[in-house]
């Protein structure tokens, strides 16, 4: 798929600022070493389209012998995204999925009732040194699948769509956009693009969804005129044609969005549901720790620990 940017409408001098309709500026947390940046959900804004919880991990450098330990814990009503620039996490879970993921692939699982999973750096990557840097994110799932039987699909980097053109590398890691589908089975309308920019490059935004929204991980770009740099997340209101432009290190970007869910949705913990009453009986579930003999089981070869309920 291809376009030609420099004649999209509403290149960053054709759009105001007003078209930007929420700024987050996520708040980093250390965890012993290990940073953290919390975009969604923010104060003034719960979900881009379907995306309701969104993290970038790390940059994290560990020295050999060290690397992430997040023991089994559960969740309900979302699909999780894993997604890598740097570093490697080997994932398990209670539909019996074990896999490493790397840079590039995607990591798709489907909490729907009720899974639990753990993430842990490998032990090939723990005899050295090593780094990690990546994004994690929720997705939110309609009323109507919230009850379903919880998935996992793994998806190789060379599976996932590529656009290319002049100055712009993308990959289409969920969802739909440009004419391309991404291959992991989604529930909504959703897209989740991994965005490159070389120096000066302008990047339309898709015009095929109702929610949009940019987060930099790299360099910087320009909106209406104005300079955001890494670590910001902007919102784009609805309808507008946006372009973007790379400063002139480039940048690199997580494009994301989709069609706006019926409602908010209540978030506790690692559950999202549509009703309270939904969490309150997950936590009696994960409470209770009757595992395989109810909503939650642990995942086969990490069953020794878990996170119990705060």
């Amino acid at each position: 798929m291809s376009w030609n940017p420099a004649l999209t409408p509403g290149c960053p001098d054709q759009i105001g600022a007003e078209a930007i309709e929420t700024l987050i500026i996520p708040r980093a947390r250390d965890l012993g070493g290990f940073e953290v940046r919390r975009a969604l959900p923010a104060p003034k804004r719960q979900m881009v389209g379907p995306f309701i919880f969104f993290d970038q991990m790390g940059p994290a450098e560990f020295l050999t012998d060290q690397g992430i330990d997040v023991r089994p814990h559960p969740h309900i009503g979302l699909g999780t995204v894993t997604y890598l620039y740097r570093g490697s996490f080997q994932h398990r879970d209670s539909t019996g999925a074990d896999q490493i993921i790397t840079p590039g692939a995607l990591n798709w699982m489907v909490a729907g009732r009720g899974v639990t999973h753990s993430e842990r750096s490998p032990d090939a990557v723990r005899a050295g040194p090593s780094s990690l840097l990546g994004i994690q994110t929720w997705i939110a799932l309609p009323e109507t699948h919230e009850e379903i039987a919880p998935s996992f699909e793994h998806h190789a980097a060379t599976a996932l769509p590529e656009i290319r053109d002049r100055g712009i590398h993308a990959r289409l890691i969920l969802g739909h956009t440009y004419g391309e589908v991404a291959p992991a089975r989604m529930h909504s309308d959703t897209f989740y693009l991994d965005v490159t920019l070389e120096p000066r490059a302008r990047f339309p935004l898709p015009t095929d969804h109702e929610d949009r929204g940019i987060y930099i991980t790299e360099g910087s770009i320009s909106v209406a005129g104005q300079d955001f740099q890494a670590g910001q997340m902007m919102v784009f209101r609805p309808g507008d044609a946006i372009t973007v432009a790379a400063g002139d290190q480039g940048a690199r970007l997580m494009a994301l969005g989709g069609a706006t869910l019926n409602g908010p949705r209540h978030i506790w913990w690692n559950f999202v549901a549509s009703s309270r009453e939904r969490i309150e009986q997950a936590k009696q579930d994960w409470r209770e720790a009757r595992w395989g003999r109810g909503r939650f089981d642990l995942p086969a070869g990490d069953r020794d620990e878990f996170i119990p309920l705060p």
